[in-house]
């Protein structure tokens, strides 16, 4: 089972001790996968699908406990194979109905449809225990939870945009920050934070499904403190090794251009200490000198010595641009002639 329909088999078992908090759950539950039909005796019908069985069994077992009510569950199969069944609770008994969608804010007491059933009344939501209800029931009814190993999102799928406006609301009065995005024809009120979306399954009461996530986000965190400080201790190797290899290749440098016994006591020490240690650190370096010396010291030596075989690469070029140059003047005076001598009247000797 993903982690999504473990915290809803959770939330089944999930039920409010107040008759107003079980109102506040069925009206969320209507809201989100139920629909109102008239009749054509006059009267109003209450349908819940729903592809969950653990959904389908709430809504029975809240419409059973808090309106002492019976309804009628079908299910209904599709043709193609693969497909998930179809569950629908359905109430038909007209004061039935009644009773219900005036609990729920629904009816007024002439019998007159107030919101068409895609919102409901802010009276249902006034206590702190059944909006913990509301968001229960539509979570159940119509949303989602991505597996925490890869990626934080909690989702609320709503037909309308007043729908996830109003559900939205609901769950930012316990100082979260969902927000509300339409996906083709849907909207959605979704929570991106792992912080927050263990605050919601708290204030659903999913505290199993809780400790689960918990566990999963401690394991990443860990996991990904540990590829961070990897990554960083490599490349600082990398660095380290790039700079030894560029010492070396200037201290060698100065050794063929007979530079190295001109250099100054100091930086003739750290050379041939880099030249007999070629992996060790700044370090271990400048503990290896008499006196020790620190990393600056170390590091401020062997800058030097790179300077000085920078400027000496550079006076190089500079001399063979010059000869070059003497070269093509010597050309252009001989008239492209070099390496031959000419007498009186031009001729040979």
């Amino acid at each position: 089972m993903s982690f999504s329909g473990t915290v809803k088999e959770e939330l089944s078992k999930q039920t409010g001790t107040s008759r107003h908090c079980m109102i506040a759950e069925t009206a969320a539950m209507i809201m989100c996968c139920g629909k109102i039909s008239r009749e054509s005796t006059g009267g109003y019908r209450i349908r819940i699908q729903t592809e969950k069985i653990l959904v389908a069994r709430k809504v029975f077992t809240l419409l059973r406990k808090t309106f002492n009510i019976y309804t009628n569950v079908c299910v209904r199969t599709h043709a193609r194979v693969g497909k998930s069944p179809v569950y629908e609770v359905s109430v038909n008994e007209s004061k039935d109905v009644n009773k219900v969608l005036m609990a729920i804010k629904y009816m007024d007491e002439q019998g007159r449809l107030l919101t068409g059933g895609r919102c409901i009344n802010s009276m249902i939501v006034q206590q702190t225990c059944c909006r913990r209800a509301f968001i229960r029931g539509s979570f159940l009814s119509a949303g989602s939870i991505s597996n925490p190993e890869k990626s934080y999102h909690f989702e609320i799928v709503c037909e309308t945009q007043e729908m996830a406006e109003q559900i939205r609301d609901v769950i930012n009065t316990f100082s979260l920050d969902a927000k509300t995005v339409q996906r083709k024809r849907y909207y959605i009120v979704y929570l991106k934070e792992g912080a927050q979306i263990v605050e919601v399954l708290n204030i659903m009461g999913a505290h199993i499904a809780l400790m689960d996530l918990e566990n999963m986000r401690i394991v990443k965190e860990v996991r990904n403190s540990v590829n961070r400080r990897v990554n960083c201790e490599t490349a600082n190797i990398g660095k380290t090794v790039s700079a030894a290899v560029k010492q070396l290749e200037d201290i060698q440098y100065l050794i063929a251009m007979s530079e190295f016994g001109n250099l100054p006591p100091g930086l003739r020490e750290i050379a041939q200490a880099r030249l007999d240690d070629p992996n060790a650190t700044l370090a271990e370096l400048g503990e290896s000198l008499t006196p020790a010396i620190g990393k600056s010291g170390v590091n401020h030596r062997l800058r030097k010595l790179s300077e000085l075989a920078d400027r000496l690469r550079g006076q190089k070029e500079e001399h063979y641009y010059d000869s070059e140059a003497n070269i093509n003047s010597i050309r252009e005076r001989t008239g492209g002639q070099t390496g031959s001598s000419t007498g009186t009247g031009g001729k040979s000797v």
